[in-house]
Parts: structure tokens; sequence; C-alpha cells
């Protein structure tokens, strides 16, 4: 009994250090990353059951970087290996921009209890992945890939494609309605019964497995709370009517003195048809209530004025955080073909 106590007040002794390392970020962002509050002079033109919260276009950032980081995965594997990606440097990439963004919210109406509920389970759920696949990836994984030898396996083939796209579904549409069992299905249908097939199986069935199960947890808590909302509205300026009838996504609600309100999708289709009106000579008054906005950009150099940059791994640039006015945001789209920089992803609300 005295050999089972010690054994398990070392298991409860190492479960609290774990704990306390996932959430040792969570206390730095809330001690290290305040902003100074500054109350917005701005009165929105839309009605308030049309308005977002502005600092959410800063805040909706940290969900991205976790898929962008899939991505990032997904390019990495295409021509190496799972240990080649650099997992402390996808988790670092999650706090560190978060803390610059939390200090920016500030100035627009700050980071709010449930938006951080959100933030921080999503932050300590993949940081406890990438940790976790990255121990195992780096230890027993190499050491398969050694067995192996250069040639990559069917699985390893097969992985790096579901990984491709799985980044691309993330874009539009949320991991938990991403299909985790059929991947499990697909491994097992191509595994040749080759030693790496075999432990590729091993590791991504369990990988997949796990996710499967917290998908549907998910699932049922988005359920009961209800789906965000997946349109929003905004205020444009410049642009014939008519000419909106070429957008299927879009639909005109009101055009009064020159200003047409629209309701358009949210997320990756929301930065496509931007970028069309922009080209079409449309300008942006106001967006879901609010007269700023983020949006990230690719490039190979640095940007001095960016809120945050960090480098993509396995495409050898660097993402950069811009935060603009949304009635300059239609002259930057227009100005961006001639830029260094090239649009990824418009944030809204």
């Amino acid at each position: 009994m005295r050999r089972l106590w010690r054994y398990l007040k070392r298991l409860l002794l190492g479960l609290l250090v774990l704990v306390l390392l996932l959430l040792s970020p969570i206390a730095y962002i809330e001690t290290a990353c305040r902003g100074s509050v500054a109350p917005s002079n701005y009165v929105s033109i839309l009605p308030a059951e049309y308005q977002r919260a502005e600092s959410r276009t800063y805040l909706t950032y940290p969900e991205w970087h976790i898929v962008h980081a899939y991505d990032d995965y997904a390019k990495v594997i295409s021509t190496g290996d799972p240990h080649d990606y650099k997992y402390i440097q996808g988790i670092t990439g999650f706090w560190t921009s978060l803390c610059a963004l939390s200090q920016k919210s500030a100035e627009h109406g700050g980071f709010d209890w449930t938006t951080k509920q959100t933030i921080y389970t999503i932050g300590v759920s993949f940081t406890a992945e990438l940790a976790l696949k990255g121990l195992y990836e780096e230890t027993l994984g190499r050491v398969a890939t050694w067995i192996r030898g250069q040639d990559k396996s069917s699985l390893d083939r097969l992985s790096a494609q579901q990984a491709a796209d799985y980044a691309k579904f993330l874009q539009q549409i949320p991991w938990y309605q991403w299909d985790f069992d059929r991947d499990i299905t697909q491994l097992s249908a191509a595994n040749s019964r080759s030693f790496r097939d075999r432990e590729r199986q091993f590791a991504l069935g369990i990988e997949f497995g796990f996710k499967s199960a917290y998908a549907d947890v998910i699932k049922s808590a988005v359920a009961s709370l209800g789906p965000d909302a997946l349109t929003l509205r905004m205020i444009i300026t410049d642009i014939p009517v008519e000419t909106m009838e070429q957008y299927e996504d879009l639909l005109v609600i009101s055009d009064e003195n020159g200003q047409i309100t629209i309701e358009t999708p949210r997320y990756r289709v929301l930065t496509s048809l931007l970028q069309q009106l922009a080209v079409a000579g449309a300008d942006f008054v106001e967006i879901a209530g609010n007269d700023g906005i983020m949006l990230s950009a690719i490039s190979n150099n640095t940007q001095p004025d960016a809120l945050f940059s960090f480098p993509r791994q396995g495409y050898l640039d660097q993402r950069h955080l811009i935060s603009l006015k949304v009635a300059d945001l239609a002259v930057w789209l227009r100005n961006n073909s001639n830029s260094p920089l090239r649009l990824e992803h418009i944030h809204d609300y």
C-alpha cells in the first residue's frame, strides 16, 4: 500500500505540474499583456443587432493561428517528415501573437471574459495537442523514419494529403465537422503492412480517434449554445447597386443616398468578396458597426508597422498582422498588387 500511495503521489504531482505548465501562458497573458483601455468615439451607422465588438477583429486571429499551423504542418510534411515541423514554434506563436493582440484589443473595447474563455480553452488544447504530437514524432516517430529509410511509405504520402485537405477545409468550416473516422478508414485501406505504415496507422489512428470523440463533444456543446452568425452586414459606397447582382454571396439590404447596406458571408469567403468589391471600385464605410479591421498578409521581408510578424514553416516567408481603418481597406486592397505584401485573410469580428 505504501508503494502504491508513493506512485499515486508521484502521478498526482506530475499531473499538477502538467496542468501548471499548460496554464502558465494564460497567467502570462493576464499579467503581462494588458493594454490601455481607450473609449471609442466612433458612432456606428448600422443598427445595434448588426454590430459586433471591434476588439474581435484582433481576437479572431488565435483561432486562425491554429488553422495556419495545420497548413504549415501540411506544407512541411509534403516534402519532409512530421519531426521536421517545429512544434514549439507553433505553440509559442499562438501565445506570443495573443499577447500582442490582447494589448491591441484594449484600445478597441477590450478582451472580454467570454472571448477569453474560448481562446484560452482552444489555446490550452492546441498546446497539449502539439506538445504530445511533438513528443511522439521527435522520438518514436523519428525512429520509425530511420527504419523506413529515405523513401516515404504509402501512409506517409496519404497522411500528407490528409493534412493538406484538412488545412484547406479549416479555411471556411469548423474543425469539428471534419470526418476523422474517414481518415482512419483510409489509413487502414492504404496500409501496405510495412513497418512505417503500421506505425503510422497506430499513431495517427490514436490521434484521429481522440479528435473524433472530442469533435462529438464540441458538436453537442455548439448545438446547445447555437452556432455563431455566418453572415455580417456592412456599408459600402461608390459602386452601382446593379453591379452587385453578379456576386451570388452578396445580398443588398438598402441604398440610402449612395450608402449601400449589404449582407455577406464571413470567414474566408469574405476576404475574396471584399477584394472583388474593392477592385470594382467600391469603398468601405463600416463593417459590422466598426471603423477598424485587421488583416494578415505574407511577404519575404519584415514589416515594421505590423502588429505582429513571425515566420511560416515550410514556406520560407513571414506572416504579418496589420491593423487598418475600414475606410482605408479598399485603397489598401487596390494597391496590393504593387506591394511586396500578399493578402492572406481579412479578419472579421
